[in-house]
């Protein structure tokens, strides 16, 4: 086996990552003339396995267990291994999720491999791959080339790859088994896959809603998230927001917050500098309201609105609750 996709299960349905990931994995088999296969687990494994199997792949590894029908780190790493082990992947590639950085790391220890994690970019010399890294907040980046002997753990920062950019195709489907009992798990999870308390997952949302400095003041968060409530979006925010105590940290979108690709992103009162933009800038449409006309986020915008956020957010929460 030449490259291995995991899938990570987001309430049913294959996570926005990993669909990227298939889109990393179809690139790179495209280039290096590999092939590129897939793995789906836990209690939605079969429905997962079912939507993986319509992408352009060699085939779709089904792993059901009674101890993946809720996820463990130990549990999942220790899956994963052994997999890894019989199946004997060159490449084995993941979507940089918070599950993902919660269990790969433990698959690294197992196999004594390194991980390669949060890459932005592959650039491929002859066979060979490179892996690009942002660093320094993103103000550096930095091109890593695997070398040693395979596996090599392999994931990708969310909107690295496009999702609407994976082939379809029709894949064959295959069961594998593991040997797993209840003493290899010794953790236990919590509510999965927050930063912190009140957190929130910006890479799976469809709608994003950002706040700049442009708001003003805290008092006017309110408004911001009265839009995001009657557009059903989520509510993120560039850094001076959360320096500012007005937002937590979860929210945070940029190098040094989390990177999003949403089919809309509505920036207000962003003005749009490089630590932001490398964060947001593959969402599928991009809106930007900003009294400066000579803002940069207007570079970058499909939708410009120079004016005052301060009277457009409000008249405009009120058409979309009107309707």
């Amino acid at each position: 086996m030449d490259i291995l996709i995991i899938i990570e299960d987001n309430n049913g349905k294959i996570h926005r990552m990993s669909l990227e990931s298939i889109t990393a994995a179809q690139h790179m088999a495209d280039k290096l003339g590999l092939s590129a296969s897939a793995m789906v687990m836990g209690k939605n494994a079969n429905s997962l396995a079912s939507e993986a199997s319509s992408y352009d792949l060699e085939e779709v590894l089904i792993l059901n267990h009674d101890l993946l029908n809720e996820y463990s780190s130990d549990g999942y790493a220790e899956s994963v291994k052994q997999v890894i082990e019989a199946e004997k992947p060159t490449y084995i590639l993941f979507g940089h999720s918070y599950q993902v950085r919660d269990y790969v790391p433990k698959i690294s220890a197992k196999l004594m491999k390194p991980f390669f994690a949060d890459c932005i970019a592959i650039d491929f010399h002859d066979n060979n791959i490179s892996l690009t890294k942002q660093m320094f907040n993103a103000k550096l980046l930095s091109d890593i080339s695997p070398n040693g002997d395979m596996p090599f753990l392999i994931s990708f920062q969310s909107a690295s790859f496009l999702s609407d950019d994976a082939n379809k195709g029709t894949a064959s489907t295959r069961e594998v088994s593991i040997t797993l009992d209840s003493t290899m798990i010794k953790t236990e999870s919590e509510e999965p896959f927050k930063e912190s308390s009140g957190g929130v997952d910006l890479s799976a949302a469809e709608l994003i809603v950002s706040v700049g400095r442009g708001i003003g003041k805290e008092e006017n968060i309110t408004m911001v998230q009265d839009l995001a409530t009657a557009l059903g979006a989520e509510i993120s925010s560039s850094r001076p927001v959360v320096d500012s105590g007005w937002l937590s940290p979860s929210h945070q979108v940029g190098s040094s917050g989390q990177s999003v690709s949403p089919k809309m992103y509505l920036a207000l009162g962003i003005s749009g500098a490089i630590q932001h933009v490398v964060g947001m800038k593959a969402s599928k449409n991009i809106v930007a309201i900003n009294k400066d006309p000579e803002a940069p986020i207007f570079e970058i915008a499909d939708y410009g609105v120079v004016a005052d956020l301060l009277e457009i957010v409000p008249k405009l929460t009120e058409a979309i609750q009107s309707k």
